[in-house]
């Protein structure tokens, strides 16, 4: 929804705020915050709320000691788990440097200019989402265990899923916060969840990403678990993946998507390394359904890539990432992959050899291609380039 920095200020006085919560995110998707007061929001909106930016992955080499965060209105969200008197909100913010000027390492302002890029070209993209997680219960101290919530499989219901309850608050909590899911059930492994939502616009699509994990961690932990978004979190069991639905169309409406997808699984190895960040996300390559090789099909079996056909467009789901990863950054680099796709008019690929078929075996693997890959070069900062391929 749509918010001027007036009707902000007018919310806050009227539904007694007492916190402001600036959100943002380093290179690898964390979120991080800092808290003002309602007094000190309309300087943040006019000039930015410092940050010591050494501190910061993907922010330490910016020639400057603060960075500064100038919050977003369109993105105000009340913590609906906080108290009603004295509300906590919390807004996205755009990273500055000192002269007023965007932070060429902020990854959701990469995101944008990503679909600036795309409009330029007469393409809109949008992402849907399917996210899994596991549900593990604490000890007696409040630490995480590997003792899963539940037993239930597949699409089971209660009583063998004991995280029904669970799902409906986080949906319930979401929806308050503005986002919109679209289903939920419990997965195959014990004690692990699916929740999917809409295509949406790129930003968004990434701001809802960010927040549905937030907001699944804070329920969990007011259950007494601890929810786990890591690729490999019970060995034996199947991993969380966090399957991406791409859409693609021209300002014709004319459904672009096949090139699209052509151009990710061209690039796809390029970009392995920014879409599955660390160790575990190779070790749940091959494992289940997860995929490792370069592929894709209509059977939506264990393919890198499903392509079929969903109310008159083309549906095409990426299954090789994790939520491990910056969504703001893999959205950013599955537009540009995509856009080179469309520009060349790239058409899905029969077959990949054996040599060359598979997916990086490994995080070192996958951190030497993108070290050497131009078409990242052209996309990512040096800055996150290092964060992600140092050893």
């Amino acid at each position: 929804m749509d918010y001027t920095v007036d009707e902000v200020m007018n919310y806050i006085e009227e539904e007694d705020v007492k916190f402001i919560r600036l959100a943002f995110h380093d290179a690898f998707g964390r979120q991080k915050n800092i808290s003002v007061l309602p007094d000190e929001l309309k300087k943040s909106f006019e000039l930015g709320a410092p940050i010591n930016a050494k501190k910061i992955a993907g922010f330490r080499d910016c020639g400057c000691a603060e960075l500064y965060l100038k919050p977003n209105p369109n993105t105000m969200a009340i913590l609906p788990w906080r108290p009603d008197s004295g509300k906590v909100l919390r807004m996205f913010c755009d990273v500055v440097t000192p002269d007023g000027k965007e932070y060429t390492s902020d990854t959701r302002s990469m995101l944008k200019h990503a679909v600036e890029a795309a409009k330029a070209k007469g393409i809109e993209f949008r992402f849907g989402t399917e996210s899994e997680f596991y549900l593990f219960k604490k000890d007696d101290e409040g630490n995480p265990t590997k003792i899963p919530y539940d037993n239930a499989g597949y699409m089971d219901i209660a009583p063998l899923d004991k995280c029904e309850n669970m799902r409906r608050e986080i949906i319930l909590t979401i929806e308050r916060m503005g986002l919109t899911p679209e289903r939920s059930h419990h997965e195959s492994g014990p004690g692990q969840n699916e929740i999917g939502f809409h295509y949406g616009k790129p930003v968004n699509a990434a701001d809802h990403m960010t927040t549905f994990k937030m907001v699944v961690r804070t329920i969990a932990d007011r259950y007494g678990l601890f929810a786990d978004f890591s690729p490999m979190p019970l060995p034996g069991h199947p991993g969380n993946g966090y399957h991406i639905n791409v859409y693609a169309v021209t300002e014709d409406g004319e459904d672009v998507v096949k090139y699209a997808a052509a151009g990710i699984l061209d690039r796809i190895k390029d970009i392995t390394i920014f879409l599955n960040p660390t160790d575990a996300s190779y070790t749940r390559f091959g494992e289940d359904t997860a995929p490792d090789r370069i592929d894709w099909s209509s059977e939506g079996a264990s393919e890198l890539m499903h392509v079929g056909s969903y109310r008159g467009y083309t549906r095409v789901e990426l299954r090789s990432p994790d939520a491990a990863s910056n969504p703001y950054l893999v959205y950013t680099l599955l537009i540009y992959a995509g856009l080179y796709g469309i520009e060349n008019k790239l058409e899905l690929p029969e077959a990949f050899d054996d040599e060359n078929g598979h997916l990086p075996r490994s995080r070192e693997a996958a951190a030497e291609i993108a070290a050497h890959s131009e078409f990242v070069r052209q996309i990512v900062p040096e800055e996150i380039i290092k964060e992600y391929t140092r050893g």
